[in-house]
C-alpha cells in the first residue's frame, strides 16, 4: 500500500458532523430511530484497530503516520495517544486498562500503558519473525488470540518473504509465558473477537472470503472450527445480541443464526474496522480511510 503524507497534523481534532445518504439496511431495528452516520474525524491516512476503554474514549490507529489517537467520549475531541506506536494496527484493552497492539514495524505485539509507554509482548515465533500481527482478542481469563497474515509493508527494512511456514491465528498463554498456534489451516487470517464469557471466537478469513466460529476450552485451545458466513472481513465486532459486525464494504451485520439482517454504508472506499463505544457503548464507532464515523444504536457492544 502506498502511504501519502497526512493532512492532519495538529494534537486535537474536533469531530466534524456530516450526515451520509446512502441507504441503509437495518432489518431489527438495532440502528437507533433517525440515526445518520456522521463524520467524529478526518485528516487521516488510514485508520484502524478501534478499540474502547472502561469509560467509552475510543482508541484508533493511523497506521501509515505511526500513530495512536484518543477520541474522547465525552467531548468528541481527538488527541494523540502514541506518536510512535510501532506502526500498530488491531488492538485490544486487557485487564489492568494496558492497551495490546499489534505493532508490525517489528511484527510485533506490544502494550502500551496508560501513560502511553509501550513494552514488548511478542518479539517472535520459534525464534524467527512473524509475517505481522494484525487483530488482537483477550478472553476473560487473559489469554490473547492474534492473526498473522503477511501484508508486505513498504517501512519494513526485513526480508518481506515470510520466516514463518504459515500465516496462523496464535495464543499467548494468561501467564504470557507460552506462545502456540491455535489455528494453522486459515488462507489469510485477519479480524478476530470473541463472545463475553469467552467460549467462542470468530475469525475472518480475508483470503478465502470466509468467517468462522470456534468454540475455546478450558485451556486455550480452539476446537470445532464452523463456517458462520462466506464473507471475509478486516475487523469484526459482536453486539450484546450476539450480531458479528463485518467490515470491508461499509458494515455487515450478521445475527447468531449468520443470517444477514443489515448493513451500512460507508461510502469512502474500504472500511476498515468497528467497535461499539461513547459512555453509554451504544456508538457504532467506525474507520475507514482517512476518516472515522460514528452512527447511534440500539443495541451496547458485548
Amino acid at each position: 500500500m502506498h502511504y501519502l503524507r497526512p493532512v492532519f497534523t495538529g494534537i486535537l481534532l474536533l469531530a466534524v458532523f456530516a450526515r451520509v445518504t446512502a441507504q441503509v439496511r437495518d432489518e431489527h431495528g438495532l440502528i437507533a430511530a433517525g440515526a445518520h452516520l456522521q463524520t467524529l474525524g478526518t485528516g487521516f491516512e488510514f485508520t484502524e484497530g478501534p478499540v474502547a476503554d472502561k469509560k467509552g474514549n475510543v482508541y484508533f490507529t493511523d497506521q501509515p503516520n505511526n500513530r495512536i489517537h484518543k477520541w474522547d467520549a465525552r467531548t468528541g475531541k481527538i488527541s494523540v495517544f502514541a506518536a510512535q506506536a510501532g506502526r500498530a494496527n488491531g488492538m485490544y484493552f486487557d485487564k489492568k486498562g494496558h492497551l495490546i497492539t499489534c505493532s508490525d514495524e517489528s511484527n510485533q505485539l506490544w502494550s502500551f500503558d496508560k501513560r502511553g509507554k509501550a513494552a514488548v509482548l511478542v518479539k517472535d515465533f520459534g525464534g524467527r519473525l512473524l509475517n505481522g500481527p494484525n487483530d488482537v482478542w483477550i478472553a476473560p481469563d487473559g489469554g490473547m488470540y492474534f492473526t498473522d497474515p503477511l501484508y508486505k509493508r513498504s517501512y519494513w527494512k526485513r526480508d518481506p518473504v515470510s520466516q514463518q511456514d504459515g500465516e496462523h491465528v496464535y495464543y499467548l498463554s494468561p501467564d504470557r509465558h507460552s506462545l502456540t498456534k491455535a489455528d494453522s489451516l486459515l488462507r489469510k487470517p485477519n479480524g478476530i473477537t470473541g463472545t463475553r464469557d469467552g467460549k467462542k471466537i470468530f475469525v475472518a478469513d480475508i483470503g478465502a472470503g470466509k468467517t468462522y466460529v470456534y468454540t475455546r476450552s478450558g485451556n486455550g485451545t480452539l476446537t470445532g472450527r464452523t463456517l458462520f458466513v462466506s464473507q471475509g472481513s478486516d475487523g469484526l465486532t459482536l453486539d450484546e445480541k450476539g450480531n458479528l459486525y463485518l467490515t470491508g464494504k461499509g458494515v455487515t451485520i450478521y445475527n447468531k443464526s449468520g443470517e444477514k439482517i443489515g448493513h451500512i454504508p460507508v461510502g469512502t472506499g474500504w472500511t476498515a474496522n468497528v467497535c461499539f463505544g461513547g459512555k453509554d457503548r451504544q456508538l457504532l464507532f467506525i474507520t475507514s480511510g482517512t476518516a472515522v464515523y460514528g452512527i447511534r444504536m440500539n443495541v451496547k457492544g458485548m
